[in-house]
């Protein structure tokens, strides 16, 4: 038998939430037609996706040179800062009108 519940995670668990969830622990896994269990093939192919991906997302270290005025406007941003000027960076490289514009 399949129970669903849908819990709010903006808001703390309740008491009798917790409990639910306590008593889940117990409870064999059993697949279904929602989630039938995956084949060792699939459960490879599922590795090799994660391994690319975590390749792909493997960030590397380089020097680069900032106007303070750039750096002071980045810094502003707070936490994180670095990683907002990556994904700017990406963003303006993927446009070839931006790259024409300051060549």
């Amino acid at each position: 038998m399949t129970i669903r519940r849908e819990i709010d995670m903006k808001k703390p668990l309740t008491d009798e939430q917790k409990q639910m969830l306590e008593a889940l622990k117990t409870r064999p896994v059993t697949p279904d037609e929602d989630c039938p269990e995956l084949t060792d093939e699939q459960l490879n192919e599922l590795a090799e996706l994660a391994q690319q991906r975590r390749e792909e997302r493997n960030k590397q270290t380089v020097t680069l040179r900032l106007s303070p005025q750039a750096l002071r406007t980045a810094r502003s941003l707070g936490k994180g800062y670095t990683s907002v000027l990556s994904r700017i960076l990406e963003r303006a490289l993927s446009d070839s009108e931006i790259i024409k514009h300051y060549l």
